[in-house]
């Protein structure tokens, strides 16, 4: 018989307290290689929605594929898979609802679009469940079994555009320690390898490095996998290095932002691109966070840049009334019905000319004053006099330039595209 080509979706087996659904399919990977099976290309990772509301941390899904020779091997394979999802999945964790797919079939468009509308998107369990079924898929809903969304989604998501992730694991004796990384040898990686690799450092800060208590040691990205290796190979770690993987994935793509013509036709939960006029001076709320309104012939809408996007909030403060922008973002909750469009970056399409008015200067080298209401001005100095409707006018040079602007490293989402990738 002909080979069967098998993929296999995995998702919702983290918390927000630990583990890793990238470690357990990695572990799964190396036990199916173990047995003799043969994994073909790269494993995906494919980010979701990053406003799903039952996301744990990255709201990330894995898959991967293989080359069977008979419906045994399919067979023995599911049942490596189902074992070591059950068994490292934090089922305890009342938001964790591990789901398994498994499918030998074309990916069609349907499918395709599927995947999209996951990261663009809120898909109910019932979305998922109709379409596994009329695919004849085969799949395992573990409690509720909402992560046979995403299992189906890193299945058949297209990759127009791609990235890589290199991660490196530590040993379960680690988890929830300080990670012991060499930050020297990871400012040397980054010389040696930027831009091919990328947001591996923000300022001092160590990007690479989660702060989380999960399996993952580091993670570092790049635009294709030969150069990660040698980004490994620089990188000195203090501590056992358990396994490593490489991950195909859609992160820093923008994937997930869809361009719409009018701020009315946007919704919340999705991510766009938009353009729009500043309507206020951009002012701060409690917490640091930094809000104005975007506005354009259709409506308004409330745009944020949050405390933890750092120096970014200065190039946002200095963003005046009618500057036009095109704003990169996602809408979450905000103080209006509408929701609050969460800033990812944006681009200064025009600056608004910005003036200030002021009292004529007199012949003598010292500025008016007024010599009353509607009698115009008279130099302090001199005793020259002005009648009114002689100020002048003064444009201020602003302080930003049209161009991209950008959160940084450490608070960027997985899937909004850096400026260095444009």
């Amino acid at each position: 018989m002909n080979n069967i080509l098998l993929y296999i979706g995995i998702d919702d087996t983290d918390s927000s307290s630990g583990m890793c659904t990238t470690y357990i399919t990695c572990v799964i990977i190396s036990k199916l290689k173990d047995c003799g099976f043969n994994i073909t290309g790269f494993p995906r990772l494919i980010r979701l929605n990053p406003f799903a509301r039952f996301k744990t941390r990255g709201n990330g899904a894995t898959s991967f594929k293989l080359e069977l020779k008979s419906n045994k091997e399919v067979d023995e394979v599911k049942k490596i898979v189902l074992e070591n999802v059950q068994q490292l999945s934090v089922l305890k964790d009342e938001r964790t609802n591990p789901g398994v797919v498994f499918y030998h079939g074309e990916i069609t468009p349907e499918l395709q679009e599927f995947g999209l509308e996951t990261i663009r998107n809120i898909v109910t369990i019932e979305d998922a469940e109709n379409l596994l079924n009329s695919i004849g898929a085969d799949f395992y809903k573990f409690k509720n079994g909402r992560g046979i969304i995403g299992a189906l989604a890193a299945i058949c998501c297209p990759l127009n555009d791609k990235t890589y992730e290199l991660l490196a694991y530590r040993i379960p004796e680690n988890y929830g320690t300080p990670r012991q990384i060499n930050h020297k040898s990871v400012v040397k990686m980054n010389n040696n390898t930027y831009p091919d690799t990328f947001d591996n450092l923000d300022g001092r800060y160590i990007a690479i490095e989660p702060h989380t208590p999960c399996p993952v040691l580091y993670g570092i990205r790049s635009e294709n996998p030969e150069i990660l290796n040698q980004a490994k190979a620089t990188v000195e770690v203090l501590e056992p290095v358990e396994r490593f993987c490489i991950y195909l994935t859609n992160q820093h793509t923008d994937m997930h932002l869809q361009k719409v013509e009018k701020i009315s036709d946007m919704e919340k939960f999705r991510c766009y691109i938009v353009e729009g006029i500043v309507r206020n001076k951009p002012y701060v709320i409690e917490g640091g966070h930094l809000i104005f309104t975007l506005e354009d012939k259709s409506g308004q809408i409330e745009c944020a840049a949050y405390e933890p996007t750092k120096q970014f909030r200065e190039f946002v403060r200095e963003l005046e009334p009618e500057d036009t922008l095109r704003v990169y973002g996602g809408i979450g909750e905000g103080v209006t019905a509408k929701g609050t469009l969460n800033i990812e970056k944006f681009e200064l399409l025009k600056l608004a000319d910005v003036v200030i008015t002021k009292n004529p200067m007199c012949d003598c080298g010292k500025r008016m004053k007024s010599a009353g209401t509607g009698k115009g001005y008279k130099c302090p100095k001199c005793g020259e006099k002005l009648g009114e409707g002689k100020k002048e006018t003064i444009k201020i040079q602003r302080n930003i330039k049209e161009g991209f602007y950008e959160t940084p490293p450490s608070a960027r989402r997985h899937l909004s595209k850096p400026i260095i990738r444009n």
